[in-house]
């Protein structure tokens, strides 16, 4: 989550009321922040901010969280509104960089009266939302730069390695393949270039440099300082939409500070666009929906108070709301998101818990109990329970399988993953659809134990089910993984017999083909004619790609097929 810095007198007088330090620490929570820490420095007092919500960039600064709580308190209502007007500033975009780095948008930001806590902010969101929102600038990268030392038409485009300007922090020249070579900000982020023939570049009509996106600014113009009144905004990276609410979150916390917004045109090899875009996004929900789920008596002028103390415009119609909100926000998917804005501004703190009237005892899920049955079964036989993440990654469960992606092998694992549209990290892209792969990720991390390694894993498998709400279901599995000399089938068939004998259940092997596995030893697991499961010797190109040297036999089989009351 996002922390950063901020004054309590800028936030007061961006808010334009004071408020005691304890009076803040409830403040924050309407920007879904926590106050970490305060301290004072200079006769000034700070505070560190903890954002609690990393789909919320719009918040990661002094002047966001101030907006928020103007709005929360009611100072103001419904949605915010800034003016943007023209300009005559156009930028050109290469179409060589399609495949580099393709998208660039642009504002101006006129009349800006900086001080250096202001100057602080600015650099702060702008690193902030390039890091966390931003994926470290793969997605997002952010330039700011003074507007008085640039002579548009400004151009986007590829540049060559050997071109040269003086970027941010140095005093000479560097080629654009030195700066990814001797910069610390080519270092820490050449990776997202380096292998390109050519570097992006923004450059202005008179060839004067303004940054290397998405590594460095130029010291000509990326230096901004309290006497710059008028920036010009840079923001590229591979999602249009992306780049553009990042563009909206930088250049509206500027109007917080005074500054007038207009726009820029840019101009791509096959269409144009004028950015920034501040037309507010529509949204409609129920109003019993609100109620309902809030627990809370409120009547329809209640919901819609609430709801324009949120910055939303709200129109009452045949029992919905009909919502704009503003640009800088790309976080309401649902109607719980809503629902929890009206929370926010009801106050959590304000609603009465109330102790359930039940006329039935609780007791855990019997299903949950069934699994923690077979857990004690396994230690039973002598092995050792591992839980491993649900996060993986295509590479990981297919390509190191010996898979080919998009063929189902008999539902083990099936054809296609659960992907994550935005991950923070290729690693973690994906939820797991079956756990052998995990389970043999964790053996070659501890080629350093003793052998043998019995384990085992009662865990989550994640699968596409178009038939459901959210697209997917979630399947208890239960994996075993041998690694010991001399492993062999009916090592893992041995565990598997005294398995199937404990829940009373009859079962086949049906010799299969399986990449997974070594042919001749693997075969597909049937209960009362349906495949449940895998079970064979692991393929030694497996194990290669896994980097374990040790032979491993193993078994996987969906749990909720052998799951019967009473059970053990």
């Amino acid at each position: 989550m996002p922390k950063f810095d901020v004054s309590k007198r800028d936030l007061e007088r961006l808010v334009g009321k004071e408020f005691t330090v304890e009076e803040w620490e409830d403040l924050f929570l309407y920007a879904k922040c926590e106050l970490d820490d305060v301290w004072e420095e200079n006769g000034e007092i700070y505070f560190k901010a903890d954002s609690k919500d990393t789909n919320r960039p719009d918040l990661w600064s002094a002047e966001g969280i101030a907006r928020q709580i103007r709005w929360a308190l009611g100072f103001q209502r419904g949605l915010p509104k800034y003016e943007v007007e023209k300009s005559d500033v156009t930028v050109y975009v290469d179409e060589r960089l399609k495949d580099i780095r393709p998208y660039g948008v642009y504002a101006v930001v006129e009349g800006l009266k900086l001080d250096e806590e202001a100057l602080k902010q600015m650099i702060n969101l702008q690193e902030k939302v390039a890091l966390t929102f931003g994926r470290r600038r793969r997605e997002v990268a952010i330039g700011i730069f003074d507007f008085d030392k640039v002579k548009p038409p400004i151009y986007y485009r590829a540049g060559k390695k050997t071109e040269r300007f003086v970027p941010l922090g140095f005093e000479e020249e560097l080629t654009l393949e030195e700066i990814l070579e001797k910069h610390e900000k080519g270092k820490e982020y050449g990776h997202l270039i380096k292998d390109r023939p050519y570097y992006p570049l923004l450059v202005d009509s008179e060839g004067k440099v303004l940054s290397m996106p998405p590594i460095i600014n130029s010291k000509t113009t990326g230096r901004v300082t309290t006497e710059t009144r008028n920036v010009f905004v840079d923001v590229t990276g591979w999602d249009l939409n992306k780049v553009m609410l990042a563009l909206n979150v930088v250049v509206t916390a500027l109007a917080e500070r005074g500054g007038k917004i207009r726009s820029v045109k840019v101009v791509y090899p096959d269409f144009e666009i004028e950015t920034p875009d501040l037309t507010p996004k529509s949204f409609e929900v129920e109003l019993d929906y609100i109620r309902k789920l809030a627990g809370l008596e409120l009547s329809d002028g209640e919901i819609k108070d609430l709801l324009e103390r949120m910055m939303y415009d709200v129109t009452l119609e045949d029992g919905k709301a009909k919502l704009l909100y503003p640009a800088f926000r790309d976080d309401i998917m649902h109607a719980r998101d809503v629902l929890e804005d009206v929370l926010i501004a009801y106050g959590y703190n304000e609603i009465e818990p109330e102790e359930p009237k039940l006329a039935v005892q609780g007791r855990g899920d019997k299903f949950v109990e069934f699994e923690d049955a077979v857990r004690e079964l396994m230690v039973g036989f002598g092995l050792q329970e591992v839980m491993t993440f649900n996060l993986t990654n295509r590479e990981a469960q297919y390509d190191r399988m010996n898979l080919e992606y998009g063929r189902d092998y008999f539902n083990n694992p099936p054809a296609e993953l659960v992907e994550i549209e935005n991950p923070i990290s290729p690693k973690w892209s994906a939820l797991r659809n079956w756990l052998l792969p995990s389970l043999l990720d964790f053996l070659s991390q501890n080629t350093h134990e003793e052998y043998p390694q019995r384990l085992f894993e009662v865990g989550k498998a994640t699968l596409i089910d178009e038939g459901r709400e959210t697209k997917t279901v979630s399947e208890s599995k239960l994996t075993v993984v041998l690694a010991q000399p001399r492993v062999t089938f009916t090592d893992a068939k041995e565990i598997l017999d005294s398995v199937m004998r404990h829940l009373d259940f009859e079962y086949e092997v049906e010799e299969v083909e399986h990449p997974s596995f070594i042919p001749g030893r693997v075969g597909r697991i049937i209960v009362n004619g349906q495949t449940i499961g895998v079970i064979g010797e692991i393929h030694p190109s497996v194990l290669e790609k896994w980097g374990i040297e040790m032979p491993v036999a193993g078994f996987e089989l969906f749990l909720r097929p052998l799951y019967t009351e009473p059970y053990l």
